[in-house]
């Protein structure tokens, strides 16, 4: 809708009310988010404008969509933070950076696009300290993609800042934008009001039966109410509407509206129709490059009949009344005359200012394929790619791929763009490249990077297991044309096969890690990763020994080898689940699995790496469930799937699959459960599935319903994957010696292990211990069960510790020795209430009555427990991070930090951060845990039970 007075607008009560409400907050330093929602000219515009005119002493800064705009990166974000830029300097180095980069002001490495949305919401959060700030953005469904994604990332961080933001967006083009905020659908005005908004329009009194009529074919649209009866007396709407124009406006308000203005542009002169079309054709609205454009089209300024006609206002510039105005011009101009004010336009951009925006109107001038353009354009991609826009990089490099006349170039340009769309997150257009780089001449490289990319696509869709061979023709191919990229696309096709849960057959993951051994592929260029892939294809192949010791070497490498680069950093990043699933299910090595996963949860921190921070902080929750601290592992497991729903990417449930079978709690282990299982069903996640197999065994062993275990623990078992099979046995054995099903037992037992045979870990030889012991009598079931426990705690693997505790006391009091059976299901107890492993914990405590224990009920944790966000905050704050610290490292601001704290006093029963690491060690029926400090009496349970397992006295 048209820009309005500041007074209210006509019909927008309740929507004006909650602007006011919104900048009520602001003011008292809240924060708020609101998405108007409507189709074009139902008024979202006047709202916007409403806010600003009623915001009073508040900074206020703005971004508008422009559909012309869309392709070029961080336009809009860069628009918006222009009246901040001054305090750039204050910002932390890695955001600072990040945000220098992003906008064109340094050189650097790719940043996350995320790192940028921190550093924009820090930008934002410093500028609020002085006054408050309103962000307005207008149509939003047009800003380009990487700004849209940063300022929806903000939106979402924002909580304790005096920062609000309102956005207009555009439906239907713009109803997947800003999917999940707060929003208000803006519909047509009632008959009341559209008959007020005409009567301030419209000459003379207008029929009521007219006037419904009019409003009725209008759908109360604002816009359309106003343009339509614009310059139009009472008579001629009465008389008007049975005209044949508008007998023949058929379609969308909307688009009744654009031709509306269309019929506008015949009667001014031609220099000022020319004139329009430039500033349609150029968003950015700067005058003198209009003039420079003008001038080169032989044209003399005159704007004051577009004004006269209601299609601009004039205020330093031209500025559009509204979007369907710039778009009837653009769109009404001959294709030829568009050509010609784009050709004018790169003619008059600065190529050494803004190369981007020159190439690009040089782009859209061209009337065929012109290898200078394409260049331009290719040089112009790859400066998005160094901003971190993939997406423009995309569009860009396809652009280029359509304007290069040779054809191998072609074919060159559009693999790039294939490539940078699937990046990008947009299959379907990265396929429509791949088609039309496969009509072109490629050489062997080309050749190879289009086959992985297809069987990416493939693999993204899908999680079957179809992606392998085209993985694996396409590693062969680097293979054989020396490229680096062979070793590491093995280690896509192993992957793949991974998670498509294959272990067997001819494209299974066996087959992948014997071509890979046989490829004779060269160096990667990272030591670390060659190892990686020479160790688990050794592992593939059945060779555990070689396997093994390959990946120790690995280890150190990983653990320590210099990143100078970002890139190098992100291609860690995606080794490190690969070689972590390998530590994990082969090694049995949990202080591996602790250094990995603590060094991927920093890098990821460290570059802002959203993307892999979840799973990278999943694997480390995994750690800490086997450390017995679920506490910990839960307050991960909640940071990654915050983060994940912030960027849009969906949850990883392993962990908190794993975390809910241990805690033993039925109900909703089988919600994740059944949940998870149609998430896997429905993507071909094989490997999930067979993860259910570990994870229910747990589930029912705590909860002693053993035939259910037995089922379930199998079912892992026959899965057959490269993880879970170790564990699935230890499960299945349990169940099965408690079913009485002793052949299954010994089976089982026999292929725990030959599996972990060459691991030589504590983790490992404990499993075998007590697996033995279970199958055991006498003596040397009794030795098999201390060594299980002295080899649990020499890895440190508190849950099999305790668990271990609990199985020997079973066995002592079935061995009718109940007092050194209660000294075991104590420890084990103890251990269990600790972690609040229920099930287990309830399973102990049953077995200690039966000795003859009394057994106090755990008391219940008043209701003054931390939030996992609040306790994590509290660990940082004890560690004596600083709130901006605090605040980089869990993306969030500083603001939003101190406003958790002082909850956390307030819970805590303190009064400042220097009473945290005592309050914090005091507290642990919160389960709070001081990073790097003492656990409190928790912890000395657990170091107890790993230090000395118990020696049983005489017989």
């Amino acid at each position: 809708m048209i820009a309005s007075s500041h007074s209210d607008p006509v019909g927008r009560h309740r929507e004006c009310a909650v602007l006011d409400e919104l900048l009520v907050a602001l003011r008292a330093g809240e924060s708020r988010v609101q998405v108007l929602r409507g189709e074009a000219g139902i008024g979202k515009s006047v709202l916007l404008e409403y806010a600003v005119a009623k915001a009073g002493h508040v900074t206020v800064t703005r971004a508008q969509g422009v559909e012309a705009d869309m392709e070029l990166p961080y336009a809009s974000l860069h628009q918006l933070c222009a009246p901040f830029l001054a305090q750039l300097d204050a910002l932390p180095g890695p955001q600072r950076g990040a945000l220098r980069v992003a906008f064109g002001m340094a050189a650097g490495d790719p940043p996350d696009r995320f790192l940028v949305g921190l550093a924009v919401l820090t930008l934002l959060t410093r500028a609020s300290e002085t006054r408050p700030v309103l962000v307005v953005v207008d149509d939003a469904q047009w800003l380009d993609q990487v700004s849209l994604q940063t300022l929806e990332f903000v939106a979402r961080r924002l909580l304790a800042e005096a920062v609000a933001m309102v956005f207009a967006a555009r439906d239907p083009e713009g109803q997947a934008a800003l999917a999940g905020l707060p929003e208000s659908r803006i519909g047509g005005l009632d008959a009341a009001a559209a008959a007020e908004l005409l009567g301030s329009t419209v000459g003379g009194r207008l029929e009521k039966r007219v006037r419904d009529r009019f409003v009725a074919e209008m759908h109360g649209n604002p816009l359309a109410l106003l343009e339509f009866s614009r310059g139009r007396s009472a008579a001629e709407l009465a008389y008007g509407l049975d005209s044949s124009t508008y007998r023949s406006a058929r379609g969308t308000v909307s688009s009744r509206v654009e031709r509306d203005f269309a019929e506008r542009l015949g009667p001014l002169p031609r220099a000022t129709r020319t004139l329009l079309l430039i500033a349609a054709a150029e968003p950015v609205g700067d005058a003198a490059l209009l003039v420079r454009a003008a001038a080169a089209l032989e044209v003399t300024p005159d704007a004051e009949p577009a004004r006269a006609a209601g299609l601009i206002d004039l205020h330093g510039s031209i500025r559009f009344r509204h979007p369907l105005a710039r778009s009837a011009v653009y769109h009404q101009a001959d294709p030829e005359e568009r050509r010609a004010v784009h050709r004018a336009l790169a003619a008059a951009t600065d190529p050494a200012a803004d190369p981007d925006r020159r190439a690009w109107h040089a782009a859209q001038a061209a009337t065929g394929p012109d290898e200078d353009v394409a260049a331009g354009l290719e040089q112009a991609a790859d400066r998005a790619r160094q901003r971190g826009d993939i997406a423009a990089e995309a569009v860009l490099l396809e652009r280029a791929a359509q304007l290069t006349p040779d054809a191998g170039s072609r074919g060159r340009r559009a693999v790039a763009a294939a490539e940078a769309h699937f990046s990008a997150a947009a299959p379907d257009r990265a396929t429509e490249q791949a088609t039309l780089a496969e009509l072109c001449p490629l050489g062997a490289l080309n050749r190879a990077r289009l086959a992985r990319l297809r069987a990416r696509i493939l693999f993204a869709r899908s999680r079957s297991d179809e992606a392998a061979p085209l993985l694996l023709a396409a590693a062969a191919q680097f293979a054989a044309a020396g490229s680096p990229l062979a070793r590491e696309t093995y280690l896509e096709a192993i992957s793949a096969t991974i998670f498509a849960g294959r272990l067997h057959g001819p494209t299974g993951a066996r087959a992948a890690a014997v071509a890979a051994r046989a490829s004779g592929a060269p160096p990667s260029g990272s030591a670390a990763a060659d190892l990686l892939l020479d160790g688990v294809a050794a592992l593939l192949a059945d060779d555990y020994d070689t396997g093994l010791t390959t990946l120790r070497s690995a280890l150190e490498l990983l653990a320590t080898e210099e990143l100078p680069t970002r890139e190098a950093t992100m291609r860690w990043l995606l080794l490190a689940p690969v070689a972590l699933e390998a530590f994990i299910h082969y090694a049995w090595d949990l202080h591996a699995w602790d250094v990995l996963a603590t060094r991927a949860v920093r890098l990821a921190r460290d570059v802002g790496a959203l993307g892999a921070l979840p799973p990278a902080l999943i694997y480390a929750g995994g750690v800490h469930i086997h450390y017995g601290d679920f506490a910990e592992a839960a307050r991960m497991i909640d940071e990654a799937d915050a983060i994940a729903a912030a960027t849009g990417h969906a949850p990883h449930k392993y962990a908190a699959l794993v975390l809910a079978a241990w805690k033993g709690d039925a109900d909703v282990a089988a919600g994740i459960v059944e949940e998870a299982r149609a998430s896997a069903v429905e993507r071909g996640e094989v490997s999930l599935l067979g993860a259910m197999g570990y994870i229910q065994g747990v589930l029912f062993n705590g909860l002693a319903r053993y035939e259910e275990a037995l089922v379930a623990a199998r079912s892992g078992i026959e899965h057959d994957g490269f993880n879970f099979t170790g564990l699935s046995l230890v499960e299945h054995i349990e169940a099965a010696t408690r079913c009485g099903k002793l052949d299954q037992a010994r089976t089982s037992l026999d292929r725990l292990v030959e599996l972990s045979r060459a691991a030589d870990s504590g983790w490992a030889r404990g499993a075998c211990a007590r697996s033995r012991a279970l199958l055991a009598d006498g003596d040397e079931a009794d030795s098999l069960y201390r060594t299980a426990i002295e080899e649990f705690g020499r890895g440190r693997v508190a849950v099999e510790v305790a668990r271990t505790h609990l199985l020997y006391g079973e066995w002592l009091r079935r061995s009718r020795r109940p007092a050194l059976a209660r000294e075991h299901l104590r420890e084990a107890y103890e251990m269990f209430d600790g972690m609040r492993a229920d099930a287990f914990a309830e399973r102990t405590r049953r077995e200690l009555i039966a000795t003859g224990e009394h057994v106090r009920t755990r008391v219940a944790v008043p209701a003054a427990d931390l939030t996992p966000q609040e306790s994590q905050i509290a660990t940082l704050a004890a560690d004596g991070l600083t709130n901006a610290k605090i605040g980089a490292e869990l993306f969030i601001s500083p603001h939003t930090v101190e406003w958790h704290l002082r909850k956390v006093y307030t819970k805590l029963g303190i009064t400042s951060r220097r009473a945290l690491p005592d309050a914090l060690v005091t507290a642990p029926a919160l389960g709070i845990k001081a990073r790097g400090g003492s656990d409190g009496p928790r912890k000395n349970r657990y170091e107890r039970s790993l230090r000395s397992p118990r020696t049983p006295g005489p017989r």
